[in-house]
């Protein structure tokens, strides 16, 4: 019998709730206005500390949530400090979305107030729109205008993300640039209608540089952010805790208790590892596929393996199970990418399966290839 779940995917307010609590009852020292944690707080929560926190009467472990650039994460936390906004970019699945969110919950105790950039997104999404039978029963007023994450953050002091901002067109990007200069929103409807934004505003906002010339954002806007590019993981220890500890927490959310299998996960961390970098631990150069070969991704094909194996099998993951749902990921993009994967496991396999271990009986699960 699986566990109780209230919700699939707990915001991290509240999947680290105990953590943020712990952390607001400490000493909290320099605070910039409207923040919940301060600067130090705020990195502390994102990549962990060996000191716990204190929580009625109780340790609470202070764990680390992100794996990457420690300075980065300070750089991070001090623009939003100020007036310019983050823009977070990189290629797709490495972690951005992710670090948005813990730095929201962790500032402004919320992550949800997002906007989700898509080819369809507007300037009253992102704004403000109205309520039409108020307006048109009583005019423009406050009770009728329906507050867009924009409107809402400037109101209440608070972050608001913009996730995938260059898939958006170019207006609905430019709608930021006076807002993220001035915190002034102009509401013209209104009577001297003007919002200024309280302490404690500001955008994460977040790009894929794969998505580079969807819609190319201004000058005029990047001037407006300072910009931190999330490099992909290039540690495979790294890699291999970080597909640990996501999958841990996927798999527990989604009512399933077993075991993270270390060696597989090991397995498909050194196979991703070296299919992005085209490089293998030996120094021999191999093709790369042109699909994304992110943690994120590596992270789904655990959990999807160790879920078909659980409901199937009643067991923990398996490695034909693994093969299978790794072939989803590779022939997401280009059918070709199923050959480079075939000659990877012909010659890197194959060469370590001489030896008996987990790679020999990784070998024997090619004929899903095939």
């Amino acid at each position: 019998m699986g566990m109780s779940i209230e919700m699939i995917k707990p915001p991290a307010e509240i999947l680290y709730e105990r953590e943020l609590r712990a952390l607001r009852e400490e000493p909290q020292g320099l605070r910039p206005a409207s923040w919940l944690l301060s600067p130090v707080q705020v990195r502390d929560f994102i990549i962990g500390r060996e000191q716990p926190a204190l929580l009625d009467g109780e340790q609470v472990e202070i764990t680390r949530k992100f794996y990457g650039n420690d300075i980065q994460i300070e750089r991070a936390v001090v623009t939003l400090a100020g007036n310019r906004g983050l823009m977070l970019v990189g290629d797709p699945g490495t972690a951005k979305t992710m670090l948005s969110e813990l730095l929201s919950a962790a500032i402004s105790g919320t992550s949800t107030n997002t906007i989700q950039g898509t080819a369809g997104t507007t300037e009253d999404m992102i704004k403000y729109s109205w309520n039409y039978a108020m307006l048109l029963d009583k005019g423009p007023s406050e009770q009728a205008l329906v507050p867009a994450p924009l409107y809402n953050g400037m109101k209440k002091g608070i972050l608001t993300r913009f996730e995938e901002i260059t898939r958006c067109p170019a207006e609905a990007q430019d709608s930021l640039i006076s807002i993220l200069s001035d915190k002034v929103l102009s509401i013209p409807e209104l009577d001297g209608g003007v919002l200024f934004a309280k302490p404690g505003f500001n955008v994460i906002a977040t790009a894929n540089v794969r998505d580079k010339g969807v819609n190319e954002m201004s000058s005029a806007l990047k001037r407006r952010f300072n910009f931190e590019t999330i490099r992909p993981v290039d540690n495979l220890k790294m890699e291999a805790r970080i597909i640990e500890s996501q999958a841990r927490s996927l798999l527990i959310h989604s009512g399933i208790e077993i075991e993270i299998d270390t060696d597989v996960v090991e397995l498909l961390a050194t196979t991703f590892m070296e299919l992005r970098t085209g490089m293998t631990r030996e120094g021999y150069k191999i093709d790369s596929p042109q699909a994304v070969m992110s943690t994120a991704e590596a992270v789904s094909v655990y959990v999807q393996s160790a879920m078909t194996s659980y409901y199937y099998e009643n067991k923990g993951v398996s490695l034909d199970r693994l093969v299978q749902n790794m072939l989803g990921t590779i022939a997401k993009e280009n059918d070709k990418d199923l050959a480079v994967l075939r000659t990877y496991f012909s010659k890197v396999v194959k060469d370590r399966a001489q030896e008996d271990g987990i790679w020999k009986e990784y070998y024997r699960e090619k004929k899903w290839i095939n």
